[in-house]
């Protein structure tokens, strides 16, 4: 079978592989051991018993093709065959129909690029075939009902799919299946009556990647909780790790960043997830990435063709790609040739009545494509009116016909026209011209080698645009590349931002929105919007359109509108910087959609509280200069100054540390390349002071040296006046430095570094942002115990071993009960405690699995009583340091602190009387009863509820009232001194219920008669000594009866106490009520020493805590 192209490691293809037969540009190798007599000695028998493990289908094809170029050390595997016939019909096929074509071509690298995209081109016909085999209905029943069988997880678990491969334990490789589920990494082995049963969660997933070594090539690496777990022998391995990477990111998303994806189905609904749904998201995310559209474009349909390029005068080959609002166009190579093609441009679509199976399409600006080979290009054809059709409504609105050409002044104007008359309506303070032009107008008079320079740079785009059109549909070339990293003319480049960011798209698609928004956030206060009044004079402060009321007002516009549109971001530093030079080049509308495309699209998870996107970038980046310049990473002991020096660079896009005549050129390679262009010129500046760094002995040294540098860059061709330019007013005294002209860095950084993949970039954020987030959950983890371990006599270990069952069990319930009402998702924003909490029904399960007193006969009520009691502010969840301090008194507390816990669950707020809907199932809570008994709380109006409730716990963007807090934790000092003489007295009912639970907990204890003797007893004399007392205080009251009833029991039945106890109640409501203070039961239980030693005798936590985790996932298994 043929595959997709990739680089192999020679030093391992050495000792597995021989050569059976090559030519100057391909090799065919055979696995070492494979049918070779004597087994090819001690390697090729270890190779041999690797590849023939149990299933076939698991096994490293023994035959494969791989392609080479003359004075090239690169190989790329390009075939496989599983028996020497299939791999010989390869070799024969390159032989006829690829070998005479190669010696056309004049260099490597066309011959590279030419088999490669032959073989995707061959790859992509046999997949159209092969998707009703790979997804075998049959098959896939089989491994679900397996799966189901292995590992009895809940039903709504859902199997994506499910591979053959190798787990190794050790040294040793153990055949068996793994299943890829929504939430969990499981595989099963059963071999010569050894089992092997693995679950993975994917939440807990830290590092996913593929690696290889000596014995196995290729294997994906996952690292979980600090254990590392190898998987190899896969058949299509690098499609088992793309969705192995998928599935951890959605899951973290899901879990972690749930906010970002609240609009999401698929995040949503984790039922709805399925292998083919995963694959075209990916599709679909790589799509709109590639031609920078909006996130809601869907991938539809790709057709290859061949796109006929006026300007060179021949047709392209590349793939014609089809979302609900785009017909996109990229060249097999993909830098040689791209089109954007918005349906709301389209006028006409027409097809050919020769054999070419042509495609014209007709846009506004007299300008048609032209698409040949098109397979069922008639349909096409037909699909494509009908969604013009549909547009065309769509946009009418915003629609006129202007001819896009050179001579065009604006070919965003048809955009602007209802935008326009939407803002005059809505508010007449909008800019409708960017502030460069306002402030720097250009004097035509006065031409110097600097304008000249700047005119030439003008006329050369102009050249470009009369060649390959202007516009959104404009061709995208090499020469457009070349031409962005020479720098964009002052007055090109709002329009070229638009264009290249894919901001005009959405500025398009939302007429008027930006003007709407400004007059909505108008006069509102809040967090955000103080942080912006703060930041607002700090932003450029020395360029003279910040320094007047003009571009200071616009800026608040921008910023405050954005944190109006997405307030779950509102407003971060580092905003204002960027909407800074935004607003220089681009009109206020304009600005305000270019930061909607940085923060949404290139740059995700950057601007909120806590940065993960550029967090995640910086782990790229290290990752990127441990493989391209390795001398630095050795000298550098510690990589977290590259974190530390880096952040702005990302955050700022080099506009912080750059002056800002040269700051502008990266920002449009910024928008041209996306993150590639920041990464690859970072490393372009750390290899230009590669020397200094060597030379520095400490990271101070270094940051020197890296500030000095930045100084030094200027941009000698900038046409903006010296007053502006922040590089002109480095003083003489430097001028020692050698000045490094930005232009010239960005076109080394090109050349050195060029050859980073976009889709490597992409992989690598996957890879890094799983430790980025596990690390931050660590520290919050941390930040945690560090807090609660000062109240508990929990030991470290065991508070960590306890926060990690009680994340887990909140985690469950995100799993599988996807609308919980009360249950709220992680929020980053909230303090460390408040990030987890846990309901009722979670809490019951995690009592059930941890505490002592879980084999009560009533464990549910004493569950549901502890819940209320923890729950203080009533709003139905506990967090950790209250489940923690519950535990903890349980295990470790005295007798007087367990006897205080059980006396406060017996008493209002905790207690409350439950009556049971289904009498057949005793005492067990249905899990609406639980919810419904945890909700009683003590009646207060809903304005006093959200009054205390702001009072008690300011949380997330509001301003935070500082007293709120300091009042809040003077409170919580007072609970830690309370007097058990504060404590309410117990009535009547609720000391028959304490009476109750104290047998129940007595139960199947080996002194249990003993214990029930003495229960006996203290009964029989707290209602002697009520009975006294009343007696002083109203001679005719009388408790005889219920006294007289405990004493005869005598406390050795459990059964004819209860049957008293439940008795007597209802014989003595019309007599006055009696009641007993937490003393008086203190005293009397002090007195037996049966009773003391039962609440005093060590409780084993370390092994409660070892069942708990490997019965949590068990007690949601099916049933």
């Amino acid at each position: 079978m043929w595959l997709k192209p990739e680089e192999v490691l020679l030093k391992n293809a050495l000792k597995l592989w021989l050569m059976e037969r090559s030519n100057d540009y391909f090799v065919l190798q055979r696995r070492r051991g494979y049918r070779e007599e004597g087994g090819g000695g001690l390697t090729g028998l270890l190779v041999g018993t690797l590849d023939s493990v149990l299933d076939s289908t698991a096994k490293v094809a023994p035959f494969r093709i791989l392609h080479q170029t003359p004075d090239s050390q690169v190989y790329l595997s390009i075939a496989c065959g599983a028996n020497r016939e299939e791999i010989t019909k390869h070799w024969e096929w390159l032989e006829q129909n690829i070998m005479k074509t190669l010696s056309v071509f004049d260099s490597n690298e066309d011959i590279t690029n030419f088999v490669q995209g032959k073989i995707r081109g061959l790859i992509a016909e046999e997949g159209k075939h092969s998707f009703a085999k790979e997804d075998d209905p049959e098959k896939f029943r089989e491994a679900l009902l397996k799966f189901e069988k292995c590992f009895g997880l809940p039903e709504q678990e859902k199997l994506v799919t499910y591979y053959s491969c190798s787990y190794w334990k050790g040294r040793v490789p153990c055949q068996g299946w793994l299943y890829l589920s929504t939430n969990f990494l499981s595989f099963y082995s059963f071999l010569l009556g050894s089992e092997i049963k693995l679950i993975i969660s994917w939440d807990a997933v830290s590092k996913l990647e593929k690696t290889s070594n000596v014995i196995l090539t290729e294997s994906i690496h996952v690292c979980s909780q600090g254990e590392n777990h190898y998987f190899s022998m896969f058949l299509h391995i690098n499609q088992t790790y793309l969705l192995m990477e998928q599935l951890a990111n959605y899951a973290i998303k899901r879990i972690f960043d749930k906010e970002t994806f609240d609009n999401d189905p698929i995040l949503d609904d984790p039922l709805q997830i399925t292998k083919r749904g995963l694959e075209n998201r990916a599709h679909s995310e790589e799509f709109n990435a590639f031609f920078r559209l909006p996130k809601e474009e869907t991938l539809k349909e790709v057709h290859e063709c061949f796109l006929w390029v006026p300007f060179s005068h021949f047709n392209t080959h590349g793939k014609m790609c089809i979302s609900e609002n785009y017909i996109c166009f990229a060249s097999q190579d993909g830098n040689l040739c791209s089109v954007i093609i918005p349906l709301r441009e389209v006028l006409a679509i027409d097809k050919t009545n020769d054999s070419s199976k042509s495609v014209i399409i007709s846009i506004k600006g007299k300008t048609a494509f032209r698409f040949s080979e098109v397979k069922e290009f008639e349909q096409l054809v037909a699909k494509l009116r009908l969604k013009c059709g549909a547009a065309s409504t769509q946009y009418h609105d915003i629609s006129t016909e202007v001819p896009i050409s050179s001579e065009s002044v604006d070919p965003s104007d048809d955009i602007e026209v209802q935008s326009l008359i939407c803002q005059k309506e809505c508010s007449k303070t909008v800019n409708t011209e960017a502030l460069m032009t306002v402030f720097h107008p250009q004097d035509l008079e006065t031409l110097n080698s600097k304008t000249l320079k700047e005119k030439m740079k003008e006329q050369s785009w102009n050249i470009l645009f009369t060649e390959c059109g202007r516009g959104v549909s404009m061709f995208r070339t090499k020469k457009t590349q070349d031409l962005v990293v020479r720098g964009i003319p002052e007055t090109l480049r709002g329009e070229l931002w638009m264009l290249f960011s894919g901001a005009v798209n959405d500025m398009a698609a939302n007429p008027g929105y930006y003007a709407e928004v400004v007059e909505q956030s108008l006069g509102t206060c809040n967090l955000a919007t103080e942080e912006i009044e703060r930041d607002l004079r700090r932003s450029l402060p020395e360029h003279p359109a910040f320094q007047s009321d003009t571009g200071i007002s616009a800026l608040r516009r921008v910023l405050t509108a954005y944190a109006f549109r997405n307030p779950k971001i509102g407003y971060c530093q580092a905003m204002n910087i960027l909407t800074s030079v935004l607003l220089l080049y681009a009109k206020e509308e304009e600005a305000f959609w270019l930061l909607v495309a940085v923060c949404e699209r290139m740059l995700p998870d950057y601007f909120n509280r806590r940065i993960i996107g550029a967090l995640v970038d910086q782990a790229v980046f290290e990752e990127l200069i441990r493989d391209h310049l390795p001398q630095l990473t050795e000298h550098m002991t510690d990589m977290t100054f590259f974190s530390s020096v880096s952040l702005s660079w990302f955050l700022t896009l080099f506009i912080s540390v750059l002056p800002i005549e040269s700051a502008v050129n990266v920002v449009d390679c910024f928008f041209y390349d996306g993150i590639k262009a920041i990464l690859q010129l970072g490393l372009a500046i750390l290899d230009y002071n590669l020397d200094k760094l060597l030379a520095c002995k400490d990271d101070a040294e270094a940051v020197t040296a890296l500030n000095r540098f930045f100084d030094n860059v200027t941009n000698k061709d900038s046409p903006l006046p010296s007053s502006v330019q922040q590089g002109s007013n480095v003083s003489d005294e430097k001028s020692s430095h050698i000045r490094v002209d930005i232009t010239d860095l960005i076109r080394e950084s090109n050349e050195k570094y060029g050859n980073i993949r976009c889709e490597d970039i992409y992989s690598m954020r996957c890879r890094n942002r799983l430790y980025v987030i596990q690390t931050l959950e660590e520290t919050t983890k941390q930040n945690v115990l560090r807090v609660v371990s000062q109240d508990v006599k929990l030991s470290l270990h065991e508070l960590d071993e306890l926060y990690v069952i009680f994340k887990r069990e909140l985690f469950f319930s995100y799993y599988w009960c996807l609308r919980a009402p009360v249950l709220k998702h992680h929020d980053p924003s909230l303090p460390y405690l408040e990030q987890y909490q846990i309901d009722c029904q979670q809490f019951r399960v995690l009592y059930h699995l941890l505490s002592p007193w879980a084999h009560s006969a009533n464990r549910d009520s004493l569950a549901l009583w502890t819940f209320r009691l923890l729950d203080e502010n009533s709003d139905c969840l506990i967090n950790f340091k209250e489940f923690s301090s519950a535990i903890d008194i349980m295990y470790n507390g005295s007798f007087t602190e367990k006897l205080k816990v059980l006396f406060k669950l017996h008493i209002p707020p905790a207690y409350t009387e439950v009556k049971y809907k289904d009498p057949s199932k005793g005492d067990e809570l249905s899990k609406e009863e639980l919810l419904y008994f945890s909700q009683l709380h003590v009646s207060k109006p809903a304005k006093e509820k959200e009054a205390e409730s702001a009072k008690n716990s300011p949380k997330g963007k509001e301003k935070v009232d500082i007293q709120a807090y300091l009042s809040q934790w003077q409170d919580e000092l007072l609970k830690k001194e309370e007097n058990i003489k504060d404590l309410p007295r117990m009535n009547q009912s609720q000391f028959i219920q304490f009476s109750k639970t104290l047998y129940n907990l007595f139960h199947g204890d080996p002194e249990e008669e003993l214990l029930y003797q003495a229960i006996a007893v203290v009964t029989s004399l707290l209602l002697r000594m009520e009975e006294v007392g009343r007696k002083l205080h109203n001679p005719a009251s009388s408790t005889k009866g219920l006294s007289g009833a405990v004493c005869a029991s005598g406390g050795p039945s459990e059964g004819q106490t209860e049957s008293h106890l439940e008795k007597d109640p209802s014989s003595l409501r019309e007599e006055p009520q009696w009641s007993f203070a937490f003393e008086q039961i203190l005293a009397s239980l002090l007195n037996e020493p049966a009773l003391v030693k039962f609440f005093e005798k060590p409780i084993d936590l370390k092994a409660k805590l070892e069942n708990a985790k490997t019965s949590q996932l068990s007690s949601r298994t099916r049933k």
